[in-house]
């Protein structure tokens, strides 16, 4: 078994549970392993919305769901399959295509609606996922802010920040 370095970024799960937004840091293993994402996703049971928002390497993000039957995926940039394990991990789950080592074509693959019933149309995760000047921190803070929980979001950052 091989150790898997260590992955840069930040990953918070967020529960919207009798109406109130929750926002807790995920522990950064998340971000080397989808499964483990899935399965610290699973445990935090709730009747409301639960999904992760994983920021990896300030390169790209990860949006998972937990639904019953299976999880709900988005992955805002196909091409980081070739350097991360967990965005290969997510288009294997996908089962889509990677994209080809010459690929430098940024784009999204799997649910752009998961979040519609949060507030957040397919048409406005797309706007976000193209505001490529953006850092995936950034991408998911104007998330949090559509789907109602942008303050919660944004003091956990500030936590975690100090």
């Amino acid at each position: 078994m091989t150790v898997q370095e260590p992955v840069a970024g930040l990953a918070v799960a967020v529960v919207r549970e009798d109406g109130r937004w929750r926002c807790n840091a995920m522990d950064n293993s998340v971000l080397g392993s989808l499964d483990t994402a899935i399965t610290e996703l699973r445990g935090l049971r709730s009747t409301g919305a639960v999904f992760g928002m994983l920021d990896v390497d300030d390169e790209f993000f990860v949006l998972v769901r937990p639904v019953p039957g299976g999880v709900d995926l988005l992955l805002s940039d196909a091409t980081a399959a070739l350097d991360y394990d967990v965005a290969a991990d997510v288009l294997d789950l996908l089962r889509s295509e990677p994209p080809d080592e010459d690929d430098d074509e940024v784009w999204p693959e799997g649910n752009l609606g998961m979040l519609f019933d949060l507030g957040l149309p397919e048409g406005e995760m797309t706007v976000i996922i193209e505001e490529v000047d953006l850092y995936p921190d950034e991408q998911l803070e104007m998330i949090a802010q559509r789907c109602g929980f942008g303050d919660q979001f944004s003091a956990l950052l500030d936590k975690l920040e100090q």
